[in-house]
């Protein structure tokens, strides 16, 4: 058993627990602290900082972000402020807390849990992994195989702007719709996304996979759907996992 701290930033929120990779358990409590308003690397690094504060952990650190991640390095910042384009992530992290930080994609690492022992296990073809909160984010996989960094959320919607800002879960907070309300709006994404990606599976993920029951009949898209075996902790566990796979 490995015993490895994940860490999930999120837009709203970072979150880390103590993971045991093998089976994906939480060997600790889930701590939270609110992502800052002003999610600049210095403030953000001073959040991660505080965050691991509360586990007596020495070892290296798996971290899930919201952007795309080439070698430890943000290429984008969708729902972070515009700073983190261009900057090592692992690094920034790294430097404030003291300790190794491996880093990818918050989807691709829901996605690799997910694949790996969750309720990905067994699916063939292509299957999209979105974890839905403040965003989306989306983790492609074929065959099992991961392809990293694609970014469904960033497509045009409407008006143009990207799809998320409309079907993410802030769009649903923010207009004060119920999820009965909401549901076509995440239909509307599954639709625009099986027309580009034809996939064989979905698995929706993230927090709003809790609520699956609540906004599912509006849901029509003729791909299969199926709900994250680790919902709003697969990110976590996935991002823990990558450091056993680089270690």
């Amino acid at each position: 058993m490995a015993k490895i701290l994940g860490v999930d930033v999120g837009g709203t929120g970072i979150k880390a627990a103590l993971v045991d990779t093998t089976t994906g358990e939480l060997l600790s409590d889930r701590h939270r602290v609110a992502t800052p308003a002003m999610s600049t690397p210095d403030n953000m690094a001073a959040a991660v900082k505080t965050l691991l504060s509360e586990f007596d952990y020495s070892g290296p650190v798996g971290c899930c972000f919201p952007a795309v991640i080439v070698n430890g390095e943000a290429r984008t910042a969708g729902n972070i402020d515009k700073s983190w384009r261009g900057t090592r992530v692992d690094t920034v992290f790294g430097d404030a807390t003291g300790l190794p930080f491996v880093v990818l994609n918050d989807a691709d690492a829901a996605g690799v849990a997910e694949m790996r022992i969750g309720a990905g296990v067994g699916l063939q073809g292509m299957v999209i992994m979105l974890t839905i909160g403040t965003g989306i984010g989306s983790g492609v996989f074929y065959n099992g195989q991961l392809i990293p960094n694609i970014e469904l959320g960033r497509m045009p919607g409407k008006d143009g702007e990207p799809i998320e800002y409309y079907s993410g879960n802030r769009a649903r907070k923010v207009n004060d719709l119920s999820w009965e309300e909401w549901g076509p709006r995440l239909n509307y994404f599954l639709e625009r996304t099986a027309r580009v990606c034809t996939p064989d599976h979905f698995i929706i993920g993230g927090g709003v996979s809790k609520k699956f029951e609540r906004y599912k009949q509006a849901i029509t898209v003729p791909t299969p759907i199926h709900i994250a075996k680790f919902q709003n902790n697969a990110g976590i566990i996935g991002a823990a996992e990558a450091v056993e796979k680089t270690g």
